[in-house]
């Protein structure tokens, strides 16, 4: 049987029952498999392959991200898609994350992840277990912002690692078809702010 890829468009498999002994071979597996993102919870496991374009949607953010860093002069390490892990519960790999308000920590603030394919409540239930503050989901041309609160992950208006990042500016940079033009406007209007 040959299997196919359309590497124009996200991909997800999800398969259920396996154990985190099987999950990490997996991992092995596909240690140096670029553009492939992996996740467990609880049995169930998560590949993704990622498109072009979920590629520069991600990288777009995060280089908004580091001119408003920058503007703003806020600390930070930009952690990118490292795996996080709690042994035998849990791994996520974040299309971008960030530390705010240290340049050496690793334990991110803020995760960003593209959505092409479903699997947002996967992700937070994965978020949650690992205690990241704030997830941030791009998803249709918008962003949702949750917050980590007792109870589980809140449905956010405005970011609170981030509260005078204006979220609508950030959107339509985003969005702009030149990436240069994009990260001008966003530098111009939040050094005017």
């Amino acid at each position: 049987m040959t299997v196919t890829l359309d590497k124009t468009k996200d991909q997800r498999l999800v398969h259920f029952g396996m154990s985190w002994q099987q999950f990490k071979l997996l991992q092995e597996s596909f240690a140096d498999a670029r553009g492939i993102r992996l996740a467990y919870y609880k049995g169930e496991i998560e590949i993704v392959t990622l498109s072009p374009d979920h590629e520069s949607i991600s990288r777009m953010i995060t280089g908004l991200l580091i001119v408003y860093f920058l503007n703003k002069n806020i600390e930070f390490n930009p952690l990118g898609s490292f795996t996080q892990e709690k042994e035998e519960e849990v791994s996520a790999q974040a299309d971008e994350s960030f530390a705010i308000g240290s340049s050496t920590a690793t334990k991110p603030d803020l995760v960003v992840e593209v959505i092409f394919t479903s699997g947002s409540d996967r992700k937070l239930k994965r978020y949650k277990v690992l205690g990241v503050p704030e997830v941030w989901f791009w998803e249709d041309g918008l962003f949702t912002l949750y917050r980590l609160r007792e109870s589980g992950y809140e449905r956010i208006e405005r970011s609170e690692v981030l509260p005078d990042l204006d979220i609508n500016l950030l959107t339509r940079c985003v969005m702009m078809a030149s990436k240069l033009e994009a990260l001008k406007a966003f530098q111009q209007t939040i050094a005017q702010a």
